[in-house]
């Protein structure tokens, strides 16, 4: 028990991170539309896209393979890291001077022209840096050191915001200066993380230990890939189908509605290490079901909330300015769908459990594949039709096809007792409420359907054996 307990704390200290840095991403969007223009945006998402789906490349598997390898009983701790350092190492220098020296074919291939190749150029140095920092934090997370962990990765996403804001307010660096930003982030991590290296980090390269580790990692690429895929290949398919213009108006929308992202972040963190703690409990899987039906809720709760609210927040002036520049209003109609998306992200996290628990992880590439092919396709059907609003519903789309596909393995190898009934029941009413609200306009009546909501919830799940 006392193991698992540790596990659940070091599982929420990681999540700071990755909280602290979408809540940052999020904070950066009003500099990013009151300082560039939306083509410009456009262009940041579209290499921000390529920055992402490159990084997995980069470090195909290594991270894994390292943490599987120096676990074994009887290797050398010492040779497992620097087999693994300086294979990456040398990969990503490899990469990174291809990539630079064609990064003008790279850029039209991304659709975002020749004059925007020196973005692609810079990234080769970000991917460098970053690749040298999957090692290192793979050993730290290796030897529970939770806080270094977390104490870097924040410092490293502060300089980042700090900089970016520097470069985008105060210098005539433009959308080059958010990448600059990147970078001068990549390189404080790697700073940090330069006592962690030269601790283990000897002329001990292995043949054989890499080849070993390479069998074991280049599975996860194709999976990593398309986990990625999902994520961001809305932002390259907008740029050949609508354009970078639309691809900024786009992103601004969208990164609001990450909020519902951050939500389905924060229940990840805590619901991983909660359903292996219990699993073992004779009422596991009545009380996973609890806690499926409460998801719900709440979700969908933050959901209206949300759907109701951000547009009205956008486009009330504080302090002088909006939160969104007036130029990226087109795309608020977005909003609802990515929020939708991150909703059926989250019920996506709640079937994690069945995987986990039967160790037939094969099917989560599975779900992640499906997710990117209907994003895809969606894009392609739906962009030239009705513009960006086509983009939004395919995150919608991507994501419920990812949890529905979860949903039917669930049944099939670890049935659970969901309330399907109540379930439905919350879905009505929010999509009810929603119907509502095309009939009254106002904060004020946004608000009362907003307290209507839960009184509803509570009445659908309480129990009389107490299930809350």
């Amino acid at each position: 028990m006392g193991k698992i307990v540790k596990l659940g704390k070091e599982t929420l200290i990681y999540g700071t991170s990755t909280v602290v840095a979408r809540f940052l991403n999020v904070a950066l969007v009003p500099f990013y539309t009151y300082f560039l223009a939306t083509d410009e945006y456009g262009a940041v998402a579209t290499v921000f896209s390529f920055l992402a789906l490159f990084n997995v490349i980069y470090q195909y598997g290594m991270d894994q393979a390292y943490l599987r390898f120096t676990s074994e009983q009887g290797q050398d701790k010492k040779q497992s890291f620097s087999t693994a350092f300086l294979a990456v190492l040398c990969t990503s220098g490899i990469f990174s001077l291809i990539i630079y020296l064609t990064a003008t074919l790279w850029a039209r291939a991304l659709g975002i022209g020749a004059q925007y190749a020196f973005l692609i150029q810079i990234c080769c140095i970000i991917l460098f840096l970053d690749s040298l920092t999957v090692i290192p934090f793979a050993k730290l997370r290796l030897q529970h050191r939770a806080w270094q962990y977390v104490i870097t990765r924040t410092l490293s996403i502060a300089v980042n915001a700090g900089m970016t804001v520097y470069f985008l307010k105060f210098t005539s660096h433009g959308l080059a200066g958010v990448f600059h930003a990147n970078t001068l982030a990549s390189l404080t991590a790697l700073i940090l993380l330069s006592k962690v290296i030269f601790e283990d980090l000897r002329p001990a390269f292995s043949k054989e230990l890499f080849k070993n580790m390479l069998r074991f990692a280049w599975p996860f690429l194709p999976s990593g890939l398309a986990s990625v895929f999902v994520q961001v290949i809305d932002k390259p398919l907008l740029t050949y189908l609508a354009g970078l213009h639309a691809v900024g108006v786009y992103q601004a929308n969208f990164k609001v509605g990450v909020f519902m992202m951050l939500i389905a972040s924060m229940f990840d963190a805590a619901w991983r290490p909660f359903f292996l703690q219990h699993a073992k409990e004779d009422n596991a899987k009545q009380l996973f079901a609890n806690v499926m039906s409460y998801y719900v809720a709440v979700a969908l709760w933050v959901f209206l909330g949300l759907t109701f609210l951000m547009p009205v927040f956008i486009q009330t002036k504080i302090l002088g300015y909006y939160f969104i520049a007036q130029d990226y209003w087109g795309g608020l109609n977005i909003i609802p769908y990515v929020l939708g998306g991150y909703l059926f992200y989250g019920i996506y996290i709640n079937f994690m459990v069945a995987p986990v628990l039967t160790k037939k992880t094969k099917i989560l590439m599975f779900a992640t594949i499906l997710g990117a092919v209907v994003s895809i396709t969606t894009n392609v059907l739906l962009v030239p039709r009705i513009g960006i609003t086509g983009a939004g519903v395919a995150i919608l789309f991507s994501y419920m096809s990812m949890a529905l596909t979860m949903f039917i393995f669930t049944l099939k190898v670890f049935p659970i007792p969901y309330d399907y009934k109540r379930i439905l029941l919350l879905f009505l009413a929010a999509a009810a409420i929603m119907f509502l609200k095309n009939y009254f306009n106002g904060v004020a009546a946004s608000i009362i359907l907003l307290i209507i909501f839960p009184i509803i919830a509570f009445a659908a799940l309480y129990k009389k054996d107490n299930a809350f």
